[in-house]
């Protein structure tokens, strides 16, 4: 069985400024049990626009707003997220972005990890979450 991928793109289209050319997706489902999404920034997924500039708890709204919408694509939902990776560009934000993204995963209870960067792929971005879930039988 084929993995199925999740909004396929290249990254000519969102990073033309860069002269990039690779094939990715917003996400993976393997073997129809796992998911693997790509890190998630605060950026509409439909017109690439970066949103929410200087905000770090509404970039992280926005971020999480497209897990949940990643994750109900591919079968999933929050409540079976396993593992959640956040990258900071400044532990400055730490307080503001645990906050909201506690709000969405009350109850959930997935390992973390949380990582200080000094930079995010647009210089824009302040915050990225990447999430591993399963999909339930």
């Amino acid at each position: 069985m084929a993995h199925k991928r999740l909004r396929p793109f290249n990254t000519k289209d969102t990073y033309p400024e860069q002269r990039l050319n690779n094939d990715l997706s917003q996400g993976v489902v393997a073997r129809g049990t796992m998911v693997f999404l790509r890190g998630q920034v605060s950026q509409d997924l439909e017109t690439r626009e970066s949103l929410h500039i200087g905000d770090a708890g509404q970039q992280t709204a926005k971020a999480m707003q497209n897990i949940k919408m990643l994750l109900e694509e591919a079968g999933s939902e929050l409540d079976h997220i396993c593992r959640i990776v956040v990258y900071l560009t400044d532990i400055r934000h730490r307080d503001a972005v645990y906050q909201e993204m506690g709000k969405w995963l009350k109850g959930v209870h997935p390992c973390s990890t949380g990582l200080v960067v000094p930079a995010l792929a647009r210089p824009e971005w302040v915050v990225e979450i990447e999430v591993t879930a399963v999909i339930p039988d």
